[in-house]
């Protein structure tokens, strides 16, 4: 396209096409396993489910059993794209008092006190049982196996637990499970999990009886949210725990009867339409609106101006982003955007207020708008890098240690018949919290996105949703999908995909080529995770970007963080031209373990 720099010549990974079925995730063997439901004639949802139930055990670093979700799909009788939306509100304990009167001045990033209700099984089994074709049974069937028979330990499994060793001496129900008998498990090690294979053969024996497929699925999720999982899940927390950022033991407030009242739901999604292509995110309880935000300000730009390969394009995209994500920390929240509100933060008068504030040099300040009139909730401006694990890193998750974060976990199925989902599970992963012995998992840590101000669009709220960064994309062109795309990476996820689809769609470059191409990402945006700090004009960016490039950021007033060449993004896609019913798929190459397949 005019005026944007040409991909590289060399892919890291070949372009898959296709007629019959593509899958891309973060680990090869859930792409695998994704790709075998579909050649034994199950379709995207069947696929996807069960490659989410191995990923809960290759993956446990990353995502759980006892974390939250956040999925957009599309089936082949309906283009209309819906939400799945698998992130479960604060339990009616969890108030602002509580946690002051427990000495807390913001939420904790680890320990049973960030747990929010768990809602990753239950959205998958209700994605299973509305929109899918397959037994309970043969889905899970690969996790079992998994979970009991073993599977090669990945080198940063043994990494985290290695990092978070000191902390599993206060929590010895996660130092029994990882580290059995004292043992530090090592990279390629047969790991097995046998307490979550139980778990799901339970899940199983619960709708043995049932009379049809629905109510076997149903039967499972009564398990899990009023029978033995909820039950093992509320004696457990009962009990005190160690809670890191208070260096004392202190009991959970997620009950049983907070669990039985939820239930994962199904929901409209927000759309923008962006030089010819509609985008489709979850609303404002999330962060995706961010890069609808982002876009309808970039749309008031020549296509000179957008180029991710070129310092003025790095810039304006950048400071686009800050805008962005400083009307999510000023605004976002669940029950706190109305119709209304969204509307004049999508809107084209609005992204025009907001596009002239970019000037030539990068901002240092914190600029929140007043979409309508409305005064922003400004949060408190604690200037500091978060601290990293390793480059790229998303979802922090304790504050103590060596490796103090945790990341998260993607997934993408497109069938022959044309459902397309997308889906980005996180949570519970085994660093967030105490390991629960009888079910093979912790909870999740998703809390610690609120905050302890009442008058925050995000605050602690019993029953509401905290604000989550997770954030599939469904993207249509004249009204029929063509693409799903995500990304692990926390604040930095809808800043991945924003550059991946101004590469797409105004740069004109394949999907591999687009995920291959050098990545950036400002950490000039309050924190969504503990510690709440900020880093006021940091660009994060690949060295590949060239030292011209870097050497005029640098000139025009960013403070530029340079990392290596291969180590910002995490994104997998796949699509479908409606023109020929051709399939495509690409996945990301950094480190070595996400792909694609398909035929």
């Amino acid at each position: 396209m005019t005026g944007f720099t040409p991909p590289a010549p060399f892919r890291t990974r070949p372009e898959l096409r296709g007629t019959f079925g593509m899958t891309a995730s973060t680990h090869w063997i859930a792409t695998a396993t994704a790709q075998a439901v579909l050649e034994r004639d199950g379709n995207a949802f069947d696929a996807a489910v069960a490659a989410a139930f191995v990923l809960h055990v290759v993956e446990p670093h990353l995502n759980g059993p006892g974390g939250d979700l956040v999925g957009i799909y599309v089936t082949a009788n309906d283009p209309t794209p819906r939400v799945m939306a698998g992130q479960g509100p604060a339990p009616a304990g969890a108030t602002i008092e509580h946690y002051r009167e427990l000495g807390f001045t913001e939420m904790p990033g680890s320990g049973v006190l960030a747990a929010a209700i768990p809602g990753s099984v239950p959205a998958w089994l209700r994605l299973l049982e509305t929109r899918g074709t397959w037994e309970l049974a043969d889905v899970l069937a690969f996790a079992i196996g998994y979970a009991r028979g073993g599977h090669p330990l990945l080198a940063a499994v043994a990494n985290t637990i290695a990092g978070v060793r000191e902390l599993f001496e206060h929590w010895p129900t996660s130092a029994a499970h990882w580290i059995p008998e004292g043992r530090m498990p090592q990279a390629g090690d047969l790991a097995t999990n046998e307490p979550y294979a139980r778990t799901l053969e339970r899940l199983l024996a619960a709708g043995g009886t049932a009379a049809t497929r629905e109510d076997r699925i149903r039967a499972a999720v009564a398990a899990w949210s009023t029978g033995f999982v909820v039950d093992e899940i509320a004696r457990f927390t009962a009990e005190p725990h160690y809670q890191p950022s208070i260096d004392r033991e202190v009991p959970g407030v997620l009950t049983a009867d907070d669990m039985a009242g939820y239930q994962a739901s199904d929901e409209d999604a927000v759309t923008l339409e962006f030089r010819g292509t509609t985008i489709a995110k979850a609303a404002a309880w999330g962060q995706g609106p961010v890069l609808l935000q982002a876009l309808a300000i970039l749309d008031t730009f020549d296509d000179s101006r957008l180029d991710p390969s070129t310092a003025l394009g790095i810039h304006t995209i950048v400071e686009a982003l800050k805008l962005a994500l400083a009307d999510r920390d000023a605004w976002y929240g669940d029950g706190a955007v109305p119709l209304e509100l969204l509307a004049d933060l999508l809107g084209p008068e609005y992204a025009r207020e907001r596009a002239a504030l970019i000037d030539e040099t990068a901002s240092l300040e914190f600029r929140p708008g007043r979409p309508g009139g409305r005064e922003p909730w400004l949060p408190p401006l604690r200037v500091g890098r978060p601290q990293q694990s390793a480059a790229g890193a998303g979802e922090p998750t304790l504050a103590k240690t060596e490796i103090p974060r945790g990341d998260t976990c993607h997934l993408d199925v497109a069938d022959r018949h044309g459902n397309l989902v997308s889906v980005t599970p996180s949570g519970g992963w085994l660093q967030s919290s105490p390991t629960i012995p009888e079910l093979g998992f912790c909870l999740g840590t998703r809390l610690q996105m609120t905050w302890l101000d009442a008058a925050s669009p995000s605050a602690l709220t019993a029953g509401r949703r905290p604000r989550t960064g997770l954030s599939p994309t469904l993207l249509l062109r004249d009204g029929i999908p063509v693409e799903t795309l995500g990304t692990p990476g926390g604040d930095q996820q809808d800043q991945w995909q924003l550059v991946y689809l101004l590469r797409r769609i105004v740069g004109g470059y394949d999907p591999q080529q687009a995920i291959d191409a050098p990545m950036f990402h400002t950490v000039s945006h309050v924190s969504s995770f503990e510690p709440r700090t900020w880093s006021p004009g940091e660009l994060v960016v690949e060295g590949r970007v060239g030292t011209e490039v870097l050497a005029e950021l640098t000139a025009r007033g960013h403070r530029v963080t340079v990392e290596g060449d291969w180590s910002l993004g995490r994104l997998s896609m796949v699509g479908r031209d409606p023109a020929t019913g051709v399939l495509f798929a690409a996945a990301n190459p950094r480190l070595a373990q996400g792909y694609a397949a398909g035929r």
